[in-house]
């Protein structure tokens, strides 16, 4: 008998996985945390923010279209003190990987109290979905990402 219970409960347990296990899995896993997180469209807006008393810039511009696709040119502009910057792109409405962008200091910002970080890059893009909406994460370095109150996105043309 006790056999018997046990493999019934095996059973509906794999059933159970196999029901709901791929929606767990492709749900967004950050759904709980991006809840009251603004969202800013970088290639459309001028996304500014006030973190901890530093203040943040970001904004992006399409430069050209080649071969691999668009090439894009990231600037973000603080007055926080960073040894380093790095943008981190993630699929936003699709996981496809991350994909770091080292970001130069290019010098001082137009209000010359702050400094100016720049990066160019293409964006990875989807065979089956030529427009991605990527989101971009700042972390100084290779340390933990920036705990930012505010969501950078962008869509991405990829070619059809």
């Amino acid at each position: 008998m006790l056999r018997a219970l046990v493999a019934v409960l095996a059973i509906v347990g794999v059933v159970a996985l196999g029901v709901f296990g791929p929606r767990w899995l492709m749900s967004d896993a950050d759904g709980q945390a991006d809840q009251g997180v603004l969202s800013c469209d970088l290639l459309n807006d001028t996304c500014q923010w006030t973190q901890q008393g530093t203040l943040w810039e970001a904004h992006m511009e399409k430069e050209a279209d080649n071969a691999d696709g668009t090439v894009y040119q990231l600037s973000v502009e603080t007055d926080e003190n960073l040894p380093r910057l790095l943008a981190v792109l993630r699929g936003e409405s699709m996981y496809m990987g991350e994909y770091p962008v080292p970001m130069t200091r290019t010098g001082p910002a137009e209000d010359g109290g702050s400094k100016l970080w720049e990066a160019r890059f293409t964006a990875p893009v989807c065979t089956t979905n030529p427009e991605m909406t990527w989101r971009v994460d700042l972390q100084s370095g290779m340390e933990k990402p920036i705990d930012m109150p505010i969501k950078l996105t962008f869509q991405a043309e990829g070619r059809a």
